[in-house]
Protein backbone atom coordinates (compact mmCIF):
# COMPACT_ATOMS: atom_id res chain seq x y z
CA UNK A 1 0.00 0.00 0.00
CA UNK A 2 0.70 3.86 -0.25
CA UNK A 3 0.73 5.74 2.65
CA UNK A 4 1.56 8.76 4.06
CA UNK A 5 0.51 11.76 6.64
CA UNK A 6 0.38 15.21 6.56
CA UNK A 7 4.06 17.30 6.76
CA UNK A 8 5.18 20.59 7.43
CA UNK A 9 6.73 22.41 4.15
CA UNK A 10 8.50 25.14 6.86
CA UNK A 11 11.49 23.00 7.03
CA UNK A 12 11.77 22.73 3.16
CA UNK A 13 10.72 20.27 0.22
CA UNK A 14 13.58 17.63 0.69
CA UNK A 15 13.42 17.67 4.60
CA UNK A 16 9.19 16.63 3.99
CA UNK A 17 11.01 13.25 1.85
CA UNK A 18 13.57 13.02 4.58
CA UNK A 19 10.99 12.78 7.50
CA UNK A 20 8.51 10.56 4.83
CA UNK A 21 11.03 7.95 4.62
CA UNK A 22 12.05 7.99 8.50
CA UNK A 23 8.39 7.35 8.75
CA UNK A 24 8.15 4.28 7.12
CA UNK A 25 5.83 6.37 4.09
CA UNK A 26 5.92 6.60 0.76
CA UNK A 27 3.62 9.22 0.00
CA UNK A 28 2.89 12.91 1.71
CA UNK A 29 0.40 16.11 1.94
CA UNK A 30 1.29 19.21 2.47
CA UNK A 31 -0.16 22.85 2.40
CA UNK A 32 1.53 25.05 -0.06
CA UNK A 33 0.93 28.03 1.82
CA UNK A 34 -0.40 28.95 4.68
CA UNK A 35 -3.49 27.36 5.52
CA UNK A 36 -5.45 29.66 7.33
CA UNK A 37 -3.82 32.77 5.21
CA UNK A 38 -1.88 33.76 1.74
CA UNK A 39 1.34 33.64 2.36
CA UNK A 40 4.12 31.30 0.70
CA UNK A 41 7.47 30.31 1.38
CA UNK A 42 9.95 31.15 -1.10
CA UNK A 43 11.04 28.23 -2.67
CA UNK A 44 14.54 27.42 -3.23
CA UNK A 45 15.19 25.38 -6.69
CA UNK A 46 18.18 23.36 -5.10
CA UNK A 47 15.36 21.91 -2.27
CA UNK A 48 13.12 20.95 -4.73
CA UNK A 49 15.19 19.20 -7.12
CA UNK A 50 16.73 17.46 -4.35
CA UNK A 51 13.17 16.28 -3.10
CA UNK A 52 12.28 15.03 -6.77
CA UNK A 53 15.51 12.64 -6.19
CA UNK A 54 14.10 11.41 -2.94
CA UNK A 55 10.89 10.73 -4.57
CA UNK A 56 12.35 8.61 -7.71
CA UNK A 57 14.79 6.77 -5.80
CA UNK A 58 12.39 5.92 -3.57
CA UNK A 59 9.24 5.20 -5.64
CA UNK A 60 6.66 7.70 -3.91
CA UNK A 61 3.50 7.60 -5.06
CA UNK A 62 2.35 10.71 -5.88
CA UNK A 63 2.54 13.90 -3.32
CA UNK A 64 -0.83 15.71 -2.83
CA UNK A 65 -0.69 19.15 -2.25
CA UNK A 66 -3.53 21.07 -0.28
CA UNK A 67 -4.61 24.43 -0.96
CA UNK A 68 -5.23 26.91 2.24
CA UNK A 69 -8.25 26.38 3.95
CA UNK A 70 -8.83 30.54 2.90
CA UNK A 71 -9.36 29.56 -0.78
CA UNK A 72 -13.24 29.89 -1.66
CA UNK A 73 -13.87 29.59 -5.08
CA UNK A 74 -17.97 29.94 -4.86
CA UNK A 75 -17.73 32.62 -1.79
CA UNK A 76 -20.51 35.29 -2.31
CA UNK A 77 -18.07 37.86 -2.63
CA UNK A 78 -15.96 38.65 -5.82
CA UNK A 79 -13.03 39.88 -3.63
CA UNK A 80 -12.69 36.03 -1.77
CA UNK A 81 -13.11 34.53 -5.42
CA UNK A 82 -10.64 36.82 -7.55
CA UNK A 83 -8.10 35.80 -4.08
CA UNK A 84 -9.07 32.46 -4.58
CA UNK A 85 -8.42 32.26 -8.19
CA UNK A 86 -4.68 34.00 -7.22
CA UNK A 87 -3.61 31.79 -5.28
CA UNK A 88 -4.49 28.51 -6.97
CA UNK A 89 -3.08 30.01 -10.24
CA UNK A 90 0.38 30.50 -8.37
CA UNK A 91 0.25 26.86 -6.42
CA UNK A 92 -0.33 25.67 -9.62
CA UNK A 93 3.00 27.68 -10.92
CA UNK A 94 4.87 26.01 -8.16
CA UNK A 95 3.57 21.79 -8.23
CA UNK A 96 5.28 22.76 -11.38
CA UNK A 97 8.76 22.33 -10.17
CA UNK A 98 7.41 18.73 -8.62
CA UNK A 99 5.40 17.08 -11.95
CA UNK A 100 2.99 14.19 -11.60
CA UNK A 101 1.57 14.67 -8.59
CA UNK A 102 -1.66 16.21 -7.40
CA UNK A 103 -2.96 19.76 -5.69
CA UNK A 104 -6.27 19.03 -3.74
CA UNK A 105 -8.56 21.47 -2.66
CA UNK A 106 -12.16 22.28 -1.15
CA UNK A 107 -14.89 23.16 -3.46
CA UNK A 108 -16.39 25.85 -0.93
CA UNK A 109 -19.13 26.92 0.39
CA UNK A 110 -22.15 29.06 -1.10
CA UNK A 111 -22.24 30.90 2.11
CA UNK A 112 -25.99 31.51 1.25
CA UNK A 113 -26.33 31.67 -2.06
CA UNK A 114 -27.71 28.31 -2.44
CA UNK A 115 -25.97 24.97 -4.05
CA UNK A 116 -26.60 25.60 -7.20
CA UNK A 117 -25.61 29.04 -7.55
CA UNK A 118 -22.45 27.37 -5.44
CA UNK A 119 -21.70 24.89 -8.46
CA UNK A 120 -22.31 27.63 -11.27
CA UNK A 121 -19.11 29.83 -9.68
CA UNK A 122 -16.97 26.67 -9.27
CA UNK A 123 -17.28 26.17 -12.69
CA UNK A 124 -16.30 29.33 -13.71
CA UNK A 125 -13.39 28.34 -11.61
CA UNK A 126 -12.83 25.36 -13.25
CA UNK A 127 -12.77 26.83 -16.89
CA UNK A 128 -9.97 29.29 -15.58
CA UNK A 129 -7.81 27.11 -13.50
CA UNK A 130 -7.66 23.68 -14.97
CA UNK A 131 -5.88 25.07 -18.43
CA UNK A 132 -2.69 25.68 -16.14
CA UNK A 133 -2.59 22.39 -14.43
CA UNK A 134 -0.10 20.74 -17.04
CA UNK A 135 1.58 18.96 -14.89
CA UNK A 136 -0.47 18.30 -11.92
CA UNK A 137 -4.05 17.19 -11.18
CA UNK A 138 -6.48 19.04 -9.57
CA UNK A 139 -8.19 16.91 -7.10
CA UNK A 140 -11.92 17.86 -5.53
CA UNK A 141 -11.93 16.83 -2.08
CA UNK A 142 -15.57 15.04 -1.07
CA UNK A 143 -16.98 17.28 1.90
CA UNK A 144 -18.65 16.65 4.81
CA UNK A 145 -21.81 18.90 4.08
CA UNK A 146 -21.08 21.04 7.20
CA UNK A 147 -22.49 24.72 7.22
CA UNK A 148 -23.39 25.80 3.36
CA UNK A 149 -20.34 23.58 1.84
CA UNK A 150 -20.71 22.32 -1.59
CA UNK A 151 -19.32 18.86 -3.13
CA UNK A 152 -21.12 16.87 -0.01
CA UNK A 153 -22.60 14.26 -2.27
CA UNK A 154 -21.39 12.96 -5.06
CA UNK A 155 -23.69 14.24 -7.63
CA UNK A 156 -22.59 17.50 -7.05
CA UNK A 157 -18.96 16.02 -7.26
CA UNK A 158 -20.32 14.45 -10.75
CA UNK A 159 -21.64 17.88 -11.85
CA UNK A 160 -18.76 19.71 -11.40
CA UNK A 161 -16.32 17.72 -13.40
CA UNK A 162 -19.33 17.20 -16.17
CA UNK A 163 -19.34 21.25 -15.93
CA UNK A 164 -16.09 21.72 -16.49
CA UNK A 165 -15.62 19.37 -19.88
CA UNK A 166 -14.57 15.87 -17.90
CA UNK A 167 -10.74 16.86 -18.51
CA UNK A 168 -7.95 14.44 -17.97
CA UNK A 169 -6.66 16.29 -15.26
CA UNK A 170 -9.36 16.76 -12.94
CA UNK A 171 -9.58 13.58 -10.10
CA UNK A 172 -11.24 13.75 -7.03
CA UNK A 173 -9.82 12.76 -3.26
CA UNK A 174 -12.37 11.17 -1.13
CA UNK A 175 -11.96 11.17 2.54
CA UNK A 176 -13.43 9.01 4.98
CA UNK A 177 -14.84 11.22 7.57
CA UNK A 178 -16.43 13.44 5.51
CA UNK A 179 -18.01 10.95 3.62
CA UNK A 180 -19.17 9.06 6.45
CA UNK A 181 -20.38 12.30 8.37
CA UNK A 182 -21.96 12.98 4.60
CA UNK A 183 -24.44 9.84 4.70
CA UNK A 184 -22.29 7.61 2.76
CA UNK A 185 -22.03 4.25 5.09
CA UNK A 186 -18.23 3.25 4.11
CA UNK A 187 -18.56 1.05 8.00
CA UNK A 188 -21.53 -1.17 6.70
CA UNK A 189 -21.82 -1.03 2.86
CA UNK A 190 -18.39 -0.27 1.32
CA UNK A 191 -19.08 -2.25 -2.08
CA UNK A 192 -22.38 0.01 -2.04
CA UNK A 193 -20.63 3.36 -1.38
CA UNK A 194 -17.83 2.50 -4.12
CA UNK A 195 -20.50 1.49 -6.49
CA UNK A 196 -22.81 4.36 -6.08
CA UNK A 197 -19.51 6.31 -6.61
CA UNK A 198 -18.01 4.76 -9.72
CA UNK A 199 -21.75 5.03 -11.45
CA UNK A 200 -21.62 8.44 -10.64
CA UNK A 201 -18.22 9.92 -10.80
CA UNK A 202 -16.41 6.93 -12.29
CA UNK A 203 -13.48 5.23 -10.01
CA UNK A 204 -11.00 5.86 -12.96
CA UNK A 205 -11.57 9.53 -11.27
CA UNK A 206 -10.89 9.09 -8.00
CA UNK A 207 -7.07 9.55 -7.02
CA UNK A 208 -6.17 9.68 -3.32
CA UNK A 209 -7.63 9.00 -0.17
CA UNK A 210 -7.58 11.22 2.97
CA UNK A 211 -7.86 8.14 5.47
CA UNK A 212 -9.23 9.62 8.59
CA UNK A 213 -11.39 8.26 11.35
CA UNK A 214 -14.54 10.26 12.98
CA UNK A 215 -15.20 11.91 15.84
CA UNK A 216 -18.71 12.07 15.29
CA UNK A 217 -21.64 9.69 13.83
CA UNK A 218 -22.82 8.41 11.09
CA UNK A 219 -24.86 10.73 9.04
CA UNK A 220 -23.38 13.66 10.97
CA UNK A 221 -22.88 16.40 8.33
CA UNK A 222 -19.74 17.42 10.62
CA UNK A 223 -16.00 17.55 9.84
CA UNK A 224 -14.06 16.04 13.32
CA UNK A 225 -11.03 13.72 12.47
CA UNK A 226 -10.07 11.17 14.68
CA UNK A 227 -7.41 8.89 15.01
CA UNK A 228 -7.95 5.32 13.33
CA UNK A 229 -9.51 3.09 15.09
CA UNK A 230 -10.93 5.44 18.28
CA UNK A 231 -13.59 7.10 16.27
CA UNK A 232 -16.91 5.90 14.70
CA UNK A 233 -15.44 4.48 11.53
CA UNK A 234 -13.52 2.13 14.12
CA UNK A 235 -10.39 -0.23 12.88
CA UNK A 236 -12.34 -2.95 10.87
CA UNK A 237 -13.47 -0.50 8.48
CA UNK A 238 -10.32 1.15 7.74
CA UNK A 239 -8.75 -2.29 7.04
CA UNK A 240 -11.73 -2.77 4.29
CA UNK A 241 -10.97 0.20 2.64
CA UNK A 242 -6.92 0.09 2.38
CA UNK A 243 -7.76 -3.20 1.24
CA UNK A 244 -10.56 -3.10 -1.16
CA UNK A 245 -9.48 -4.32 -4.51
CA UNK A 246 -10.90 -0.78 -6.08
CA UNK A 247 -8.72 1.21 -3.18
CA UNK A 248 -5.80 -0.42 -2.33
CA UNK A 249 -3.40 0.56 -5.08
CA UNK A 250 -4.07 4.62 -4.40
CA UNK A 251 -2.08 6.71 -2.06
CA UNK A 252 -3.67 7.21 1.48
CA UNK A 253 -2.99 10.22 3.25
CA UNK A 254 -3.34 10.23 7.26
CA UNK A 255 -4.89 13.93 8.17
CA UNK A 256 -5.44 12.58 11.84
CA UNK A 257 -4.96 14.68 15.16
CA UNK A 258 -1.08 13.34 15.43
CA UNK A 259 2.23 14.59 16.02
CA UNK A 260 4.86 12.59 14.00
CA UNK A 261 5.07 9.49 16.59
CA UNK A 262 1.62 9.55 16.29
CA UNK A 263 1.70 8.95 12.13
CA UNK A 264 4.67 6.65 12.94
CA UNK A 265 2.29 3.98 15.04
CA UNK A 266 -0.69 4.69 12.39
CA UNK A 267 1.43 4.03 9.70
CA UNK A 268 3.14 0.76 10.83
CA UNK A 269 -0.19 -0.28 12.07
CA UNK A 270 -1.99 0.34 8.71
CA UNK A 271 1.26 -1.90 7.08
CA UNK A 272 0.22 -4.26 9.51
CA UNK A 273 -2.87 -4.78 8.30
CA UNK A 274 -2.41 -4.56 4.59
CA UNK A 275 -3.06 -7.54 2.65
CA UNK A 276 0.55 -8.51 1.49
Amino acid sequence: MHIGCHLSVADGYAAMGRTALSLQADTFQFFTRNPRGASAKEIDPADVAELNVILRENHFAPLVAHAPYTLNPCSAEKKTRDLALMLMLSDLERMELIPGNYYNFHPGSHVGQGDDAGLQLLHVFLETILPHAKNTTVLIETMAGKGSEIGYTFEQVAEMIRSAGSPDNLGVCMDTCHIYSAGYDVVNDLDRVLTHFDETIGLNRLKAIHLNDSMTPFSSRKDRHECIGNGSLGLDAVAKVINHPALKDLPFILETPNELEGYRKEIALLRGLSAK
